[in-house]
């Protein structure tokens, strides 16, 4: 079997079993958020390459060439040694500039990078306080109309990184951020065609970006936003989502309240529901899903079988490092207790 040599140590790996899990079944403390090579935070060099291709899977191709790798996606096909990846190399430094409250428990930070950074409206960066703990979260920001880099950040039971940015996050304080990553982004051509943007909680950041970078680069097809929560107080930005509709007749907004006996002025079930049933033919449409993971995944499949083309189905699932199953598993032990 293959082996994982890591600080001057060597593991033996289990079948079909990823370097990550390799390292941290035998003690190691590598740096990892989602485990599916969605968040880029477990990203590891091997000074030797030979690393299966699967493993660079969207990676810029300087880091691809330095041998960077996705250690959770790395399933070795033979003996590999590996460090951590270099900071100078995947990280820069970025300045808070402020911090907000959007909705009781959603706020939003903005950043000024060090240098300029080169980004498509929708993609995320990993945040990295100084005491290394890392979290991916999207840019709400798009790159020819705002300065600075803006994120929404929604507080979670348990959560790190969330609950300081609530309760100790300074302005001018540093932070370090990695990136872009991700394919969810909007990219001119075919300015006519169809856009459907479907998001739960602040999965609603990356598409505010996606849309205004469409509308201000003169998309002429129909921008259809869906923005889903269980309580209105979860629909922020509604007004200035308003006052983009006034500005832009393509582009519509609809709030969906999943919660009973929703206010006037909400549309009623989850958004993806709501968006779908109002959107039955989507042959010829581009669609982008972002928030809740299965959301996510079933809002894909079902814009796939209404007719939109796979490559025209942008996803970015917000995976969290472990949080959903500790709560859920906190929630069962509570219900037999």
């Amino acid at each position: 079997m293959p082996s994982v040599e890591f600080s001057n140590r060597v593991y033996e790996a289990e079948p079909s079993e990823s370097v990550l899990d390799t390292l941290l079944r035998n003690g190691e403390n590598p740096s990892y958020s989602c485990r599916k090579g969605t968040c880029f935070n477990c990203m590891m060099r091997t000074p030797d390459g030979g690393v299966p291709e699967k493993a660079q899977a969207g990676l810029r191709e300087t880091l691809r060439v330095e041998g960077y790798f996705l250690s959770c996606l790395c399933v070795p096909e033979g003996d590999i040694r590996v460090v951590q990846a270099e900071d100078a190399a995947i990280y820069q430094r970025a300045v808070i500039q402020s911090r907000e409250l959007l909705a009781p428990d959603i706020c939003r930070v903005i950043l000024e990078p060090a240098t300029p950074l080169y980004y498509h409206a929708g993609q995320f960066l990993n945040l990295r306080r100084s005491d290394g703990l890392c979290r991916s979260y999207s840019l709400a920001s798009v790159p020819n109309l705002d300065r600075y880099l803006e994120f929404h950040i929604k507080r979670l039971p348990g959560g790190q990184m969330s609950n300081w940015a609530f309760n100790e996050m300074k302005v001018g304080e540093n932070v370090d951020i990695q990136g872009p990553n991700g394919a969810c982004f909007y990219l001119p051509g075919k300015p006519e065609q169809n856009l459907l943007l479907i998001g739960s909680g602040t999965g609603l950041a990356p598409l505010v970006a996606i849309a205004r970078d469409a509308l201000n680069d003169g998309h002429s097809g129909q921008v259809r936003l869906y923005h889903g929560s269980r309580e209105p107080a979860g629909l922020y930005h509604r007004d200035s989502l308003f006052d983009l509709a006034q500005t832009y007749p393509n582009f519509s907004y609809t709030g969906c309240l999943s919660g009973e006996n929703p206010p006037l002025g909400y549309a009623s079930g989850r958004a993806d529901d709501v968006a779908l049933g109002e959107n039955k033919d989507l042959k010829d449409w581009r669609v982008y899903l972002c928030g809740n993971p299965p959301m996510v995944h079933a809002a894909k499949k079902r814009a796939f079988l209404a007719g939109a083309d796979i490559e025209d189905i942008h996803a970015d699932p917000f995976e969290l490092k472990e949080l959903r199953a500790e709560q859920r598993s906190a929630e069962r032990q509570k219900s037999v207790a």
